[in-house]
């Protein structure tokens, strides 16, 4: 194994630059930003990029998505009773003697096509393209400096976001990257589990056992299996005698969300640090994402964060370009960062940009999920994204790929779907800044993460607003079935809208539709040619409208 990757090595050759903190204290360039909330809520705002762009594909995709059966994989495989457990038992072996290491080797993205996904994900109205640089399985996909588990040397045998980067931008989309690691050292802890129950009760799985010696003459030869399953931190405990005891026991030990950097481990800390500053200096992203509440690993996280805004405004000539989004952020923090909100939304206009984050299956690929047809359909993104996109938010939506590279049939559906009605009416979405109110309608959206399934559908008298260079959309999502749009929002003397409405015209074209104004309403007479559109957007011009 190169001299590099070793842990003793690693830890000798970064001694000389940890800071007083104990982290890597060298930062791009001179800085203007300190590692502190105060700093980077008093110097950051939102790049107009990210506020244009709106809408942008992400590919959370790494080896977990070899065995086609959904989220959390590498984790799963190792808690008895679980579905993953008995597809792994059955299709690979038992995780004493068959890990989730091996799934790395068995990821070879062999139909991987990034050219024609990428034109797929642009012609769909993407403006960013976000490529998953590792997950909580601690594995790097890309060229590490800092990490042998990763792509280049292991599976693929290629640079994944290097590739999609080059991609992404030689389509004139901004790049960005998640980063999901901090997770690792208590997420991967049941790889060093056991059966509680059957044959093999009590055998410790091959994380407890393995070394780098055990390696040679392998595939494996030279790396060590600690560096990837990050050591014994959390270690279930001998003598637990049934599943759901041992189900139980990881609930309320490992699978706790703890955002803190591990006392009993420094060097995961250290080397975390020394890959995320790596991945942002090799890669320059527009956007780093963090699977975090807040920030990752206490001060690390804080480090980090400075280090990328400086970075950033290094690469772009003292202009800052960097989005940095994580979650839960504290009312006082929110200005500093860019909050995302994982597959939920807000009930109204948030007066700092925001984010959405969802997929449209599960993050992870699930042959269930294709074979059942239970994708959300292109209608219900478009909805998703018009309602975000009024209230001052972008969609970043997962496209989940198979271990080989390729998407499925139903989802080409939704990406051609997307690009069918983004081709007409990007105009009322990219760009664009929200109105003096969202929209109007029956239709009430909760607040939060994990609320989406709370929404239900929207009717024809759910409307949502837009505005850019003067003019103002207004989108239905729904049909009206007497063909006729009516906007309460833009009725005679109203108090949003005072001013003369001179001309409608649906998006996409410039002829102009019959209307009439009333004390009821703007009601506008749709083209019987739009009939069946998944959302309809109207141009409204005038005076005093935006």
């Amino acid at each position: 194994m190169n001299q590099k990757f070793s842990r003793r090595a690693l830890l000798q050759s970064s001694a000389a630059v940890m800071g007083a903190a104990g982290l890597p204290a060298a930062h791009a360039a001179p800085s203007p930003f300190k590692p502190t909330w105060d700093s980077l809520v008093g110097g950051y705002r939102t790049p107009d990029w990210f506020r244009d762009a709106k809408f942008g594909i992400w590919a959370h995709w790494t080896a977990q998505c070899v065995p086609e059966a959904g989220d959390w994989y590498a984790r799963h495989m190792y808690i008895q009773g679980s579905g993953q457990y008995e597809h792994h038992v059955k299709t690979y072996g038992h995780p004493t003697k068959v890990g989730f290491m091996e799934m790395n080797n068995r990821w070879k993205a062999e139909n991987w096509d990034p050219e024609a996904l990428m034109d797929l994900y642009a012609k769909a109205g993407a403006k960013y393209f976000v490529s998953l640089a590792n997950h909580h399985d601690n594995f790097d996909a890309y060229d590490s400096k800092y990490h042998a588990w990763n792509s280049v040397r292991v599976g693929p045998k290629k640079d994944i976001v290097g590739t999609w980067a080059k991609a992404a931008r030689a389509r004139g989309m901004r790049f960005g990257v998640s980063n999901h690691s901090a997770h690792a050292w208590h997420w991967l802890q049941p790889a060093y589990g056991y059966d509680a129950e059957g044959p093999l009760a009590g055998q410790r799985y091959d994380a407890f056992t393995l070394t780098k010696a055990d390696g040679k003459g392998k595939w494996w030869e030279g790396l060590d299996p600690q560096d990837l399953y990050t050591g014994r931190n959390m270690v279930m405990p001998d003598g637990i005698k049934t599943t759901q005891a041992a189900h139980d026991w990881h609930e309320k030990h490992d699978r706790v969300w703890d955002e803190n950097p591990p006392a009993q481990n420094p060097a995961f800390t250290r080397q975390w640090f020394l890959r995320c500053r790596d991945l942002i200096d090799s890669y320059r992203p527009d956007l780093v994402y963090f699977d975090n509440s807040r920030l990752p690993l206490g001060q690390a996280g804080l480090d980090i964060a400075a280090h990328y805004y400086n970075a950033s405004m290094a690469w772009h000539g003292g202009k800052l370009e960097a989005v940095l989004n994580a979650k839960e952020i504290p009312h006082e923090w929110r200005a500093g960062i860019v909050e995302d909100v994982e597959r939920g939304q807000r009930a109204g206009i948030e007066p700092l940009p925001w984010q959405t984050d969802t997929c449209i299956g599960d993050w992870h690929y699930n042959r269930g999920v294709f074979e059942g047809h239970h994708y959300k359909s292109a209608a219900s993104v478009i909805h998703r994204l018009v309602d975000i996109v009024s209230k001052n938010g972008n969609l970043l939506l997962s496209i989940p790929l198979r271990g080989d590279g390729t998407i499925d049939t139903d989802e080409r559906k939704v990406l051609d779907g997307l690009a069918e009605w983004m081709g007409r009416n990007g105009e009322a979405i990219h760009g664009t800044r929200p109105w003096r109110s969202f929209g109007e309608g029956p239709t009430q959206i909760g607040g939060g993460m994990f609320s989406e399934n709370q929404v239900k559908d929207f009717t024809d008298q759910d409307i949502r607003f837009t505005t850019k260079a003067g003019a103002l959309y207004a989108i239905g999502l729904a049909w009206p079935k007497s063909g006729v749009m009516r906007i309460a929002s833009l009725a005679q003397d109203s108090g949003l809208a005072p001013g003369v409405i001179e001309r409608v015209e649906a998006v996409g074209s410039t002829d102009s539709l019959p209307f009439k104004r009333t004390p009821q309403g703007l009601e506008v007479r749709l083209p019987e040619g739009l009939a069946g559109t998944p959302a309809i957007a109207l141009k409204v011009r005038g005076t005093g409208l935006a």
